[in-house]
């Protein structure tokens, strides 16, 4: 099997435990499947970002998908047998990881954010390590099938799910979670880290707002 084909095969049962499976789950727990979808106006950070992310995971796929089909040469540099360990072992280890973060959310599990919804701040398991563990482990999932199938779709697809999860996180998650939970997100963000435990720890202005660190 090609490292495209590879990548495509990897990125099949991640969608569907990710997504399907976790959705069909939090169904049955809670009756509602947990996927807000794409909300806010047109322009706005929300929409913007729930974009972004959309259009990343299409690259992602486009982009195996193109290099098996001869449409797209691999990056020369990027094409070589250590870099395709590496992305096994990235992609791999960050679908694993997601999974896990994702059900040790329990019933607070969402896709978006809804302004008018208050959920409970998980901050056990994997959440006592980093504020977005289902994030963090997004990141080296979507890196490793990039190395797996290096061209300028995929590596562009790995670039712009980064930008959303950063823009989901800082402008859309942040603010809802600290004015829905208050001093108990301040002295959580505080302490713990938000996509690599100890970096990005949030401050408190002393109004009990969080700044970053």
């Amino acid at each position: 099997m090609g490292m495209p084909a590879l990548g495509l095969s990897l990125l099949a049962p991640y969608g569907l435990l990710a997504f399907g499976v976790r959705m069909a789950v939090q169904l049955r727990r809670t009756g509602s499947t947990g996927f807000k979808g794409l909300r806010g106006a047109s322009g706005s950070t929300e929409r913007i970002g729930g974009l972004l992310f959309a259009t990343a995971v299409v690259l992602c796929v486009a982009g195996p998908a193109l290099q098996l089909a001869r449409a797209l040469n691999s990056v020369a540099a990027l094409d070589g047998e250590g870099a395709n360990i590496l992305g096994v072992v990235l992609a791999c280890m960050g679908i694993v990881t997601t999974v896990v973060a994702q059900f040790a959310m329990g019933d607070a599990w969402r896709i978006g954010v809804d302004p008018s919804e208050r959920t409970e701040l998980v901050t056990h398991g994997p959440f006592s390590l980093t504020r977005n563990p289902i994030y963090a482990a997004m990141i080296p999932s979507f890196i490793g099938i990039a190395l797996l199938a290096p061209n300028v779709v995929t590596i562009a697809g790995a670039i712009l799910l980064i930008m959303a999860l950063e823009l989901q996180t800082r402008l859309i998650e942040e603010p809802y979670l600290s004015r829905v939970h208050g001093e108990h997100y301040a002295t959580y963000a505080a302490r713990v880290g938000r996509f690599i435990p100890g970096i990005g720890r949030l401050r408190r202005d002393g109004t009990g707002t969080c700044l970053p660190e």
